[in-house]
Parts: structure tokens; C-alpha cells; sequence
């Protein structure tokens, strides 16, 4: 095989020209890393609703198209650049929208994950930690969403948005704990630390919200209600650990008022996992106004505000946010594929399709029309 190190490489990638526009499918040139990056060959990425997000505008911070998207990537370190000194080429990798120095006053808190400084200035403008890009298409170049961009056959990221793991992981499988898996079953586990014998609300079903529940479930919890308006999603969130679904479709109360009566005054813990204010809302309100705890963890658009009366929190809830799961991503990351490898997550629960690169627009229609609960790209071999 030709040596690629220090050459900029040609290879197919998913582009988005503009928002609300489909992704188009080209071929870019990936430059080689610089000082502190390392170039990947990406065997895989997952399908993200962050990256929905993004294409439609919602998450409108990001700055202009065009763009390659994607954060949630497995793949092959091919070279690094200057100074890295944790990873090799020829290392197994996850990708990750955080970063993790080591360093800063946030890496060096245990209780803290965002955001690493020395990716603060550039966190949300789709470019590396030195302001630029390393992509060009049809001569522009092309901006790196989260310093990733995972919709890509080779991508540079920086060695802190990089997590070394066992190299006997299946790449197409472990992906899911870069992003969806992670995030949600850190929120049950580390975010809220759910308790043996609680009991758990969590709404939105999607890869996030199903990791939810199998982190309640491995904590211990007695029910776990899965709340989702779409009925089809129960079989999957009972094999994952939930005890009993509801459909607020079904009921002519508010959602938080039904579960309010089936616990007592309301649970012990929530999890808001859909991204909406309306069930962020009724995920504070379902958890017991004592002791209660409600967790946000679903990204909500940007331009939306929550109004809550101060003795909602007064009484004695809790009300907190959760990024990746409150999870350091160099730190947890390859903890969590440990796990993986020793059969404590069903990540074949959450994979519900398989497509390559060149069908990533079916793949976000599936998303967005509750068709999957984890698409994930076969973009490489290894």
C-alpha cells in the first residue's frame, strides 16, 4: 500500500453545500495533520440528530456552509502530525465533539467536561483548534463540523478530540459510545447517579434516549418509563430495559400529570432526551417536587427558552444539564468500549440500519421520520 504520510490525500465525502439542502457526495482533498492533529480513516459513523441539527438550520451558531458534518466516527489513525504523542498510526480511535487536554482548569476538574479551553474560541465555528480547515472541494475550502467531520473517508482531528481503544473492538459497533450511547447512558450513570430501586421517566427514543434506559436499568432502577409518541419504539426500549412505555398520545391528562399518579408524586429521576422544551418541561414537572431529579440531556433549538415558576426548584428538585454523559471523552471513552467488550452494552439493540456513505440523505430520512433508532455508515474497511 502507497505511503500516504505527509501527502495530502483524495477521497469521497458527504458534503453540505447549504443548509436545508440535501448532502451531496464529492470528492475532496484532505491535507496532511499539523502540529497536534492526527489524520483518520474513518471505518464508520453514526447518524446523528445533532447533525439533523445542523443541515436544518436549528443549531444555527455553526456559521456558514459549506460543510462537512459528523462527530460520531471509528476509525484508523493513518499519520499524526507534530507533537502528538498519544496516538500512532495504525491505532484504533473514536472521535469525539469534546475534547479533553488534560491540562485546562475544566480537563483537570473530575466533575467537568465542558469545554475543554483549549478548544473554547473555536467550539461552535466548524474549524480546528488553530481557526482553519484542513479540506478543500472544487478549490473552497470546506469547514470541519466539531473538528471531526466523520462524514468523510479520511478527516484530520485533533489528538484531544481522539480516544485510543482496544483494537479488537468492532468499529462498527463501538462508534455508538462516541456520541449517542455514551451520552445517554452517561446521564443515567454518571449525570444523575440513579439509584438502586428509583424509579425513572425518560422521554425521546432515539439511540440517546434508549442508553438512558439501559443506564437506569444497570443502575439498579424498579421502572423505568419510556415515554415516546411513536408506539413503535416499545419492543426495542423493553429489550434495553425499560419496565413500562407510554404514549402521552394516549392519555387525555399532560404527561407529567399521569406519571405523577402512577409514582406517588413523581419519580425519582428524569431524563428529557428528545430535544424539545415541551417535554423538557414535562420531564421537570414528573419528577418528585422533594427529591426529585430531571436532566437535560436532548439538544433543544438554540432560540428556545423554558419558563419555570422558582418554586418548581425551591421545594427541593433538581434541575440539571448533561453533556456526553458528564463523561471525559480520552478518559471514558476506551473505559466504556472495555465494558463493551465485555458484553455489558447490547449495542446490536441500537444499530437498527447499515448503509454506506452514498446513502447518508436516506439515512437522515430515516432519522427524522422515526424509521431508526442508529443508522450507522459503513464508510471504510480496514
Amino acid at each position: 500500500m502507497a505511503d500516504t504520510t505527509g501527502k495530502t490525500i483524495e477521497c469521497k465525502a458527504a458534503v453540505l453545500w447549504d443548509y436545508n439542502q440535501p448532502y451531496s457526495i464529492e470528492t475532496v482533498q484532505v491535507a496532511p495533520p499539523k502540529a497536534g492533529e492526527a489524520r483518520v480513516k474513518l471505518i464508520a459513523s453514526g447518524v446523528c440528530h445533532s447533525d439533523a441539527s445542523v443541515q436544518n438550520g436549528t443549531w444555527s451558531s455553526i456559521g456558514p456552509a459549506p460543510i462537512i458534518l459528523g462527530h460520531e466516527g471509528a476509525g484508523v489513525v493513518e499519520s499524526v502530525g507534530e507533537g502528538v504523542t498519544s496516538l500512532v498510526p495504525g491505532d484504533h480511535v473514536l472521535t469525539s465533539f469534546l475534547a479533553e487536554c488534560n491540562q485546562c482548569p475544566v480537563c483537570e476538574n473530575p466533575n467537568a467536561n465542558f469545554v475543554c479551553q483549549k478548544i473554547q474560541t473555536t467550539f461552535n465555528q466548524a474549524v480546528l483548534v488553530d481557526g482553519t480547515t484542513r479540506i478543500k472541494c472544487k478549490g473552497k475550502d470546506i469547514r470541519s463540523f466539531t473538528g471531526t467531520s466523520t462524514f468523510s473517508e479520511y478527516a484530520v482531528v485533533p489528538e484531544i478530540k481522539l480516544a485510543k481503544i482496544n483494537p479488537e473492538a468492532p468499529l462498527d459497533k463501538v462508534v455508538l459510545l462516541s456520541c449517542g450511547v455514551g451520552t445517554g447512558y452517561g446521564a443515567a450513570r454518571k449525570t444523575a447517579n440513579v439509584q438502586a430501586g428509583s424509579t425513572c421517566a425518560v422521554w425521546g427514543l432515539g439511540a440517546i434516549g434508549m442508553a438512558c434506559v439501559l443506564g437506569c436499568k444497570h443502575a439498579g432502577a424498579a421502572k423505568i418509563y419510556a415515554v415516546d409518541i411513536n408506539p413503535d419504539k416499545e419492543k426495542k426500549a423493553r429489550a434495553v430495559g425499560a419496565t413500562d412505555f407510554i404514549n402521552p398520545k394516549d392519555h387525555e391528562k399532560p404527561i407529567q400529570e399521569v406519571l405523577q399518579g402512577l409514582t406517588n408524586g413523581g419519580c425519582h429521576y428524569t431524563f428529557e432526551c428528545a430535544g424539545a422544551v415541551v417535554t423538557a418541561q414535562a420531564a421537570l414537572e414528573a419528577s418528585h417536587p422533594s427529591w426529585g431529579k430531571s436532566v437535560l440531556v436532548g439538544m433543544a433549538p438554540q432560540d428556545k427558552t423554558l419558563s419555570v415558576s422558582p418554586f418548581t426548584l425551591l421545594s427541593g428538585r433538581t434541575w440539571m444539564g448533561s453533556f456526553y454523559g458528564s463523561y471525559k471523552p480520552r478518559t471514558d471513552i476506551p473505559k466504556l468500549v472495555d465494558e463493551y467488550m465485555k458484553g455489558d452494552f447490547p449495542l446490536d439493540e441500537f444499530i437498527t440500519h447499515r448503509m454506506p456513505l452514498d446513502k447518508i440523505n436516506e439515512a437522515f430520512d430515516f432519522l427524522m421520520t422515526g424509521k431508526s433508532i442508529r443508522t450507522v455508515l459503513e464508510i471504510g474497511k480496514l
